[in-house]
Order: C-alpha cells, then sequence, then structure tokens
C-alpha cells in the first residue's frame, strides 16, 4: 500500500508540473515513479510526455514504444502513446484520431485535451482548438501546459514557423522566422532515422531507464580494483600497506614532493573489506537518490569534485597522513542530497521536511562517530561534507511549488 502512494505522489507530481510547463520537474517525478515500478505503463508515458516538453524527442520515441511493449492488446496508455509517435511524424490527422479514442476513455485528462488544443492548431481547426485550449484548463485548475508541445512549422510565406505552445490566450504565440542556414527541424522524422541517431536514441532512452547508471558504475569501479589489490596482497580481508601505497594512495609526504595525483587516484582505494562495504553500501543508497535528483554528470562532478576537495584539505592539514577511500566523494554526494531537501523543502511538502531531519541526524551521527574515531580521516569527510553541499545549492534543480 506503502509503493503504491508513492508511486501515485510521483505520478501526480509529474502531471502538475508538466501542466505548470516544468518539464524537467516533471521528467524527475517520473523518474522516481520508474525506480518504483519500472514496468508501468502509465510511467513511460510520463516520460514521454516530460521529454516531449524538454524536446528530448530520441527519448520521447523510445518511451512511447516501451509503453506499447508493455501494452500489446492496446490500452489508454498505448493509444496515447500512438498519438505522440504521430506527432513526431507530423501525422497529425492521425494523431488527433488517436487523441479523441483516448479522450472517449479518459475524458477528465487535461494533457489530452492540451495535446487535442495542439494538434487541431495544427491542422487550422483554430476555433475548435480553443474550445479545447479552455478545456484543458479547466481540468488542470488553470494551468496551461505551456511549451509542453514542439513548435509547428508554419505555411509558407505565413511569416511564422510554429506554434510555440502558449494555449492560455485566444491566439496562438509563434516562434519568428530564422534564417535557413541556422533554421533547424522541430521534429526529427523518425521514419528515416540514420544508425548513429538509433545508437544515441537507445544510449538515451538506456540511461534514463537505469537512474543508478552512474552509480553502478563507480561502485564496480571500486569493487573491481579491491579485487586486484585483494589478489596482489594475497589477502581478501585487508590490504597490504605497501600495494595500497603502489597503487596510489594518499601519502602526503610524497604528495608534497609532487605526486598530486595521489589525491585523486586514492578516492578509489581502500583498506579492507569492511571499509569498502559499507563505503559502497552508503554509496548505493545515497548515490541512487542524487543521481535522480541532480542528473548523472551533475552527480559525477559533484562525487568527484568532493572526493579532490577532501583529499586537498587532508593533505594541508594532516601533512603526513596516509589515507584512502571513497568517504569524502560520499560525504560530498550526502552534503549535496542536503542541498537538495532544503532548497526543495516547500516543494516536497512534509515529506521535504521528514526527508531534512532524516539527513541532519545520519550527518550527526557520522560526524560524532567520526570524531570518536582515531582511525577515521575526519578531515576528508569534512571537506568532502562541505564541497558537496556547496556544489549541491550551486547545482541544484528547483521543483515547482506543491500545490494543494
Amino acid at each position: 500500500m506503502e509503493a503504491q502512494t508513492d508511486i501515485q505522489t510521483y505520478l501526480e507530481r509529474g502531471r502538475q508540473a508538466l501542466a505548470q510547463g516544468q518539464g524537467r520537474d516533471a521528467a524527475i517525478a517520473y523518474a522516481h515513479a520508474a525506480q518504483l515500478e519500472p514496468n508501468n505503463p502509465v510511467v513511460h508515458l510520463g516520460l514521454a510526455e516530460a521529454n516531449l516538453a524538454l524536446g528530448n524527442y530520441g527519448v520521447v520515441y523510445m518511451a512511447c514504444r516501451k509503453v506499447q511493449e508493455l501494452q500489446p492488446a492496446g490500452g489508454p496508455e498505448s493509444i496515447m502513446a500512438q498519438a505522440l509517435l504521430n506527432l513526431l511524424d507530423r501525422r497529425y490527422d492521425r494523431a488527433l484520431q488517436d487523441v479523441d479514442t483516448y479522450i472517449m476513455q479518459d475524458p477528465a485528462n487535461g494533457y489530452a485535451h492540451a495535446l487535442r488544443a495542439y494538434l487541431l492548431r495544427a491542422t487550422g481547426q483554430n476555433y475548435d482548438a480553443g474550445l479545447a485550449r479552455a478545456r484543458a484548463s479547466r481540468l488542470s485548475q488553470g494551468y496551461t501546459f505551456e511549451n509542453s508541445f514542439p513548435p509547428l512549422e508554419s505555411a509558407p510565406g505565413a511569416g511564422y514557423s510554429g506554434y510555440a505552445g502558449d494555449i492560455s490566450g485566444d491566439s496562438p504565440t509563434f516562434v519568428t522566422d530564422q534564417p535557413n542556414d541556422v533554421r533547424r527541424e522541430a521534429i526529427p522524422t523518425w521514419s528515416r532515422p540514420n544508425q548513429m541517431q538509433r545508437r544515441v536514441t537507445r544510449t538515451r532512452f538506456m540511461l534514463s531507464q537505469n537512474p543508478r547508471f552512474v552509480t553502478s558504475i563507480l561502485i564496480g569501479i571500486n569493487l573491481v580494483i579491491y579485487a586486484v589489490l585483494a589478489i596482489l596482497s594475497k589477502n581478501i580481508v585487508s590490504i597490504d600497506e605497501n600495494v595500497l601505497l603502489n597503487a596510489g594512495a594518499q601519502y602526503n609526504v610524497l604528495v608534497a614532493q609532487g605526486q598530486i595525483w595521489r589525491i585523486f587516484t586514492a578516492m578509489f582505494l581502500h583498506f579492507s573489506i569492511i571499509h569498502i562495504g559499507l563505503n559502497m553500501l552508503s554509496l548505493f543508497f545515497i548515490g541512487t537518490a542524487v543521481e535522480v535528483f541532480y542528473g548523472k554528470w551533475r552527480y559525477l562532478l559533484i562525487y568527484l569534485a568532493s572526493g579532490i576537495v577532501g583529499g586537498i584539505v587532508t593533505f594541508v592539514l594532516q601533512p603526513n597522513a596516509f589515507a584512502a577511500g571513497a568517504s569524502g566523494a560520499i560525504f560530498g554526494v550526502f552534503g549535496a542530497l542536503g542541498a537538495f531537501y532544503f532548497t526543495n523543502r516547500r516543494a516536497l511538502g512534509q515529506f521535504g521536511s521528514g526527508a531534512i531531519g532524516n539527513w541532519l541526524f545520519w550527518l550527526g551521527l557520522n560526524l560524532i562517530w567520526g570524531f570518536s574515531n582515531p582511525n577515521i580521516g575526519i578531515l576528508d569527510h569534512l571537506g568532502g561534507l562541505v564541497a558537496g553541499l556547496i556544489l549541491g545549492l550551486i547545482l541544484v534543480r528547483r521543483l515547482g511549488p506543491r500545490r494543494m
């Protein structure tokens, strides 16, 4: 029951964000839902709708195909997915037929009426488009699905190049013509994609469907390196310090002599199986959330930069230290998680308040444990934590305000 409640919360948050013209927030909400139910066609349809607003047409295409794969016998989501596919191929009449069929089954769906208004405008039925536009607004508590759809190409000589997606007024907003050398197609023609386009599309879709892709890669790298060092040490429980030193552990005496690369390589080395086990378990739980909240590249930047800053702090304040481990990077990820919760506490409602409380509890517990244990590199932890907090505040994605 709790899991079902959670996914309904994410789905509703995604719908509201899309209605408010916040495609990125909608994509984040649907990505959360995909973690809970990766084979739910409603979730994949939401991902398609959100990425249509963001202009990620390759992801739209693959998400719609996933919906149809999950509903081989047909269904409401499959019908809407086909409408979006027809839209991508500029077959607006067929898309309109699909949307009308969908609305017969779900007449209270504001997005469907907004899409219908867009398709009616595309086929020159402006009066009916205005009616559909008004109905979409009423069903969505006054929101207009602004920028949820691609720009439409104009008829030759019309003086504009497309409908920008504003369905709030009596007349559409049009995109000004651009010179031919800089004009791009609003929507790619999927009936004739080349091989590179297919590879890029599949790659992007695969990444969007694997919310812990970077986290899994980082954990895999750390585990493989530990396994190699365990073989060299002939001991799986603990790693020989000479082996660690030769592998690139941060021995600050050598760093001071110019081997600054050790600050980076030490992030992927661990002293014992307990050391790596605890770090990778923490990374699995914390990293997955931060990867979803910030996106893969921002998350990777936070991880690596925090680990490096933690190593620099250790070098400056403990010139004779011998250090290794991903703790500084993980504390940085933990700091970024706190930055996200704090920044979006209002949008997250009661969940945000509880999340901040839990974050502060675990932060205090880890700091107390670190200061009380002389074998733990607390300076590395603190340096990574501060770096993660700062980077998190800089890179955070703000969610839209939550509507009651």
